[in-house]
């Protein structure tokens, strides 16, 4: 069954509205998607974690059915601070004032920013496929450029790439249902056909080439640093730690008490290992979530 148990709930958490499905019972976690899926990419994770935990999977805004703000020249309705803030503000609507976040890919961006601005909320950080921006900004060499070219093609203005990509956007996100559910296939196919979407999605890399990396910046210079448990999981079959080296090394400028270890999956790896996921973390919450 997809998602079963789990209601599906629209969250007005003031500047936006979010599509919401959230289930189980026990310490809350907050499951957060990446590009260019949406909150249904948990559908075989959160059912395992839903034994044990109270899982609330949202779609981020500007993604599937949540809401798109106007956005501006510094695109910061779409920064990961923004972002961070709609989270704390469901969890709070669900009744949750602590909790656990993870998140993958951009997930993982705004995930960060969670625990890092609004430390009384988070209790543990599970970043999946990702660094704080500024590290992936900071390593940019001629193979990062190569391998994440779209980074750079997405984050433009003066050619912006959505005409391109809601031309024909079946053949720009290659992605198959192989290892998806039909409601999940039919949801992502739905988010890519939608102009609107496609234009929130993009609005997230530019905000992460610009604001994003500024408020890292800050941070940095401040002394910073993330205050809960934090766990690091990558894709064994993806680039992450073939760009990078060892993420878990540097993750460490950023948080004092990191774990961290490769997930045998392609990149997304909720879909592709999620008996894995979700062991990963449920062993990690069962250590250190209070």
């Amino acid at each position: 069954m997809f998602f079963d148990g789990f209601t599906l709930d629209h969250v007005d958490v003031g500047e936006v509205t979010l599509r919401v499905r959230h289930g189980g019972a026990g310490k809350p976690v907050l499951l957060l998607h990446g590009h260019p899926r949406t909150h249904a990419t948990w559908h075989k994770v959160a059912p395992l974690l839903a034994e044990r935990y109270s899982v609330v999977c949202p779609d981020l805004r500007g993604y599937g059915k949540s809401s798109k703000p106007p956005t501006d020249a510094g695109h910061t309705p779409y920064s990961k601070r923004a972002m961070a803030g709609d989270m704390v503000a469901l969890m709070r609507a669900l009744d949750h004032d602590e909790f656990a976040v993870a998140g993958h890919d951009r997930g993982a961006l705004v995930a960060f920013r969670t625990a890092m601005d609004h430390s009384a909320a988070a209790t543990a950080l599970i970043a999946m496929d990702g660094l704080p921006v500024v590290e992936h900004l900071e390593r940019c060499d001629a193979r990062f450029a190569a391998e994440w070219w779209h980074w750079w093609f997405f984050g433009q203005t003066d050619k912006p790439a959505e005409r391109i990509i809601s031309a024909d956007p079946g053949a720009w996100y290659t992605t198959t249902d192989e290892h998806m559910a039909p409601e999940a296939w039919a949801d992502f196919r739905e988010a890519i056909h939608d102009p609107a979407t496609v234009h929130g999605m993009l609005e997230d890399y530019r905000a992460g080439l610009g604001i994003d990396r500024r408020h890292d910046e800050d941070d940095r210079r401040a002394g910073r640093r993330v205050q809960c448990p934090t766990l690091v999981l990558w894709s064994a079959r993806d680039d992450l730690e073939d760009l990078y080296g060892d993420p878990v090394r540097i993750w460490r400028d950023w948080a004092g008490d990191v774990t961290g270890r490769p997930v045998d999956s392609g990149h997304h790896m909720a879909e592709e290992a999620p008996e894995a996921v979700a062991g990963a973390i449920g062993a990690f919450l069962d250590r250190h979530a209070p």
